[in-house]
């Protein structure tokens, strides 16, 4: 499985997974169609599945132009079916999702909204995350509680610690300031923001992360409680 990332909008990642046995592929979350089509234009792609995180315009906002040049089927979480433009797949919390040779658990993990979902790829280990798990941070808290979105956090923290991390935005050199703020003697932190800004100044996304880095240096992911959790998040919105 390969995994194409394709810069969307202002900071935006939408993730283009193709099965090079067949060159069958499902996108996740696109935010704009252009992008998509741009990549797969005059090649050999067939776009069989739509994969949405979340109802958020900007991670579906591609979805129905798409659906319709590509004929693709669109899949996101049954409590979101009114939210999501062109679902045509409902899925279930802890479901696993087959279609070709695709096969995904999803996770609910709400918190930035009510009905927010994660596929994990697990045969190959890697797990999108849309905006609930970045890396060095995760998301607003819009729908949901800090309770949910700690809960949330929790069970991707269970996963194989070699699990790839696909999340939604490009916001990690930002994340990784705040958790110097208040996680200032962390050298292993230090040490990755060095390998963030080379990503960037070569103009590479610093996405994907890996689970055993973020459970070391995401202040989000050491928080060992709910209180200090919450507060980190609340420290975090009024940081900006």
């Amino acid at each position: 499985m390969k995994i194409e990332i394709i810069k969307c909008l202002q900071d935006n990642y939408s993730y283009l997974i193709i099965d090079e046995s067949n060159q069958d592929a499902c996108v996740i979350d696109p935010s704009e169609a252009n992008p998509i089509v741009d990549f797969i234009k005059n090649k050999k792609i067939n776009l069989k599945y739509i994969l949405n995180t979340h109802h958020h315009y900007d991670h579906i906002g591609g979805n129905l132009e798409l659906k319709k040049k590509y004929n693709s089927k669109v899949v996101g979480f049954k409590n979101d079916k009114s939210r999501i433009p062109g679902i045509d797949i409902l899925l279930e919390d802890n479901q696993v999702w087959k279609a070709n040779n695709f096969e995904a658990k999803i996770y609910h993990i709400p918190g930035h909204t009510s009905g927010h979902i994660a596929f994990h790829f697990f045969k190959e280990n890697k797990i999108f995350t849309g905006d609930t798990l970045f890396s060095l941070g995760c998301g607003k808290i819009f729908e949901g509680t800090y309770q949910q979105m700690f809960n949330s956090l929790t069970k991707i923290k269970k996963l194989p610690k070699h699990t790839k991390i696909y999340c939604g935005h490009e916001y990690t050199l930002q994340n990784s300031n705040f958790c110097l703020t208040y996680d200032p003697k962390n050298l292993k932190l230090k040490d990755k923001i060095i390998e963030i800004k080379k990503k960037l100044n070569d103009n590479l996304p610093t996405i994907p992360s890996v689970l055993a880095d973020e459970l070391e240096c995401n202040i989000f992911l050491r928080a060992k409680d709910l209180k200090s959790f919450s507060k980190l998040r609340v420290l975090k919105d009024n940081s900006y």
